[in-house]
């Protein structure tokens, strides 16, 4: 039967033993059918393919093996965006073959979804680095409950020469533990391109990144959305004698690339680690130095604590309650559950803030205007009965700026909650 062609950007589905597929347009995606297609399958492993004609049909031989060995139903499906005959060769070994223009391996990820038919996938590189003979720890994990499979180079194996010493020893290392730190996870490898997920978790991830960045991004996601994720040993193999990785192909910057574009990812989708916390300790601590002097000087240990302590207590508690709210957007945006939102809506919600701001402001407002008229009446002039009263005003100030900050931030977290689509899970 011949091929057929999707509209723009869809995969649609063709059945054909072999043939060429023509070639796609610019946001065409072309799926190819091998004849004995097998039905209903239980896993999918996905693939993304360019020119690896030399070791595309061992790789599919040990998929083959990894899945008769982990006793499931199924399909090979390779994201092909090759110019030699990657694609035909797959297909004649019988995987389905998805032709996309060259786009990125993370966008290879995203057009696969409307073709899997497995409820869970397991991807990887068709290099024949990643040992696709023992998928097994992949299959028992899902069944088992588990929405998010790392693989992990470092509690497996890596043969000699198979990393670079700067990934081996530094670059991996350094991101892993800054992911770790910024989330909160345990991972030992996140830039094992050997993982498996659910169909239906990757579908709620709604990935965008279109490059190597996708590894971060699918991490951070799991994270996000509170999938059940476990970590299971991989082999990795080095690159065939006369084979050149792709980094090799791009030139000597392709991992420092990655790194950094891996490294944006995660901080990306991650500000709220910069400003939530931080912003609780500095509002707090700025408060701690405030409120105490608003009654007038007070002197520890031969040290007077006055105005410009005052000054520098309520910056801390401004700047502080900023980072918080900023923190709370940031969790409301990133928040592919909705439980974030929830939970920030619920702390904020807009009829007893905008009642306790209106007391705040007003009470800040009669302190601050209560030394006004006293000032104005003293000939504008501080005399020493004024002082507490002028300490007392800049407690008020900040009563109203942090009452403004506050109203105007519920307001915008109300927005984004009612800006952005609601989740799906």
């Amino acid at each position: 039967m011949g091929d057929a062609a999707a509209g723009p950007g869809r995969p649609s589905a063709s059945a054909g033993a072999a043939g060429r597929a023509r070639p796609p347009g610019d946001d065409e995606a072309v799926l190819l059918v091998p004849a004995d297609d097998v039905a209903d399958p239980e896993v999918s492993i996905v693939i993304p393919a360019l020119d690896e004609e030399g070791l595309i049909a061992e790789f599919i031989d040990w998929c083959r093996e990894g899945i008769e060995r982990a006793g499931v139903a199924a399909e090979i499906l390779i994201v092909d965006s090759s110019s030699d005959l990657t694609g035909d060769i797959a297909l004649a070994k019988g995987a389905r073959v998805l032709k996309t223009p060259r786009r990125g391996l993370g966008r290879a990820y995203i057009d696969a979804i409307a073709v899997i038919r497995g409820r869970y996938v397991i991807c990887g590189d068709a290099d024949c680095t990643y040992d696709f003979r023992r998928i097994e720890p992949f299959v028992e994990r899902f069944r088992q409950g588990y929405e998010y499979i790392m693989g992990s180079r470092f509690a497996g194996s890596i043969e000699e020469g198979a990393m670079p010493p700067l990934h081996r020893y530094f670059g991996t290392p350094l991101t892993s533990f800054l992911l770790n730190l910024i989330y909160g996870t345990r991972f030992t490898d996140i830039h094992c391109g050997m993982r498996g997920v659910t169909l239906s978790a990757l579908k709620d991830m709604d990935l965008k990144s279109q490059s190597w960045e996708y590894a971060s991004e699918m991490i951070v996601k799991a994270v996000r959305l509170k999938l059940k994720t476990a970590e299971v040993p991989v082999r990795f193999y080095k690159d065939r004698e006369g084979r050149l990785s792709h980094h090799k192909r791009i030139g000597w910057h392709s991992p420092w690339l990655a790194g950094w574009i891996n490294l944006r990812a995660m901080l990306v989708h991650g500000a709220d680690f910069f400003v939530l916390k931080p912003g609780f300790f500095l509002f707090f601590l700025g408060l701690l130095v405030t409120l105490p002097l608003a009654a007038g000087p007070l002197t520890i240990g031969g040290v007077t604590f006055s105005l410009n302590t005052m000054v520098l207590g309520s910056t801390l508690s401004i700047i502080g309650l900023q980072c918080i709210f900023l923190g709370c957007m940031a969790e409301s945006l990133y928040d592919p559950s909705g439980a974030a939102r929830a939970r920030w809506l619920s702390v904020f919600a807009y009829t007893p803030v905008m009642a306790v701001c209106g007391v705040l402001f007003l009470a800040g407002f009669g302190f601050a205007f209560n030394f006004l008229a006293a000032f104005i009446g003293a000939g504008y002039t501080v005399p020493a009965h004024l002082i507490a009263i002028n300490h007392m005003a800049v407690a008020g100030l900040l009563a109203m700026v942090l009452s403004f900050v506050t109203f105007v931030s519920t307001l915008l977290l109300h927005a984004i909650a009612a800006y952005t689509p609601r989740a799906g899970r």
